[in-house]
């Protein structure tokens, strides 16, 4: 099976057009992190203060640091597994991951709502720091990007359950951490699937090689 794969990566990768194509969906990838980068600073320092919250006033603060930081590393570890398992998702996936960001800065430009007053401690991680800043509360990437992962590989049915499954722990985590409001999270739901259904229109060529 394992040949297999190789020569699946073989195959996809030895083309000019396919690794053209990757090749943009990295580049995108890194100009997403860029701005997602500079956006998050700007919204944190321009936080306001907390808000109430109908869910996060009734529900007490848990420490689920651990869950929110190595979990997002173990997502993309599965991610990069299901991508070399499956090289032909490798442009789309990247393309739209990197929609994903460039909108959700773009919400996390517009809105400097600060953090709930009570916040369950994270710890300390320079790399998640760099991508996690405090103010980029809306919406929800840690419910949104395993979500967005399962409408990627929702033909694969074993698969969407497992990032399904990580969508509605994660989303469970940061609203049991106070992390974030609950409209981050049940928003990204909505949002993500409508920056998927973009998607399909924007890389349609990409989206074509993984319905082939």
């Amino acid at each position: 099976m394992f040949k297999q794969i190789i020569a699946k990566n073989r195959s996809h990768w030895s083309q000019d057009k396919f690794l053209r194509s990757a090749l943009f969906g990295v580049l995108l990838l890194i100009g997403s992190l860029i701005v997602n980068y500079n956006a998050g600073n700007f919204a944190t320092e321009k936080a306001s203060n907390g808000v109430t919250d109908i869910i996060l006033d009734n529900i007490p603060v848990v420490d689920v640091g651990f869950i929110f930081i190595y979990g997002i590393f173990a997502l993309f570890f599965l991610i990069f597994i299901m991508l070399f398992y499956e090289p032909r998702y490798v442009p789309f996936a990247l393309k739209t991951l990197a929609l994903f960001i460039f909108i959700r800065a773009i919400f996390v430009i517009l809105t400097h709502i600060g953090t709930y007053p009570e916040i369950a401690p994270l710890p300390p991680s320079r790399l998640i720091g760099r991508f996690i800043f405090g103010g980029d509360l809306f919406f929800s990437g840690h419910t949104g990007i395993p979500f967005l992962m399962a409408l990627i590989f929702w033909k694969k049915f074993r698969v969407r359950l497992i990032f399904l499954s990580l969508s509605i722990i994660f989303g469970a985590s940061v609203l049991l951490g106070h992390l974030h409001y609950s409209i981050d999270v049940l928003a990204a739901f909505f949002i993500t699937y409508t920056i998927f259904e973009i998607a399909k229109k924007f890389f349609s060529k990409s989206y074509q090689l993984i319905e082939s």
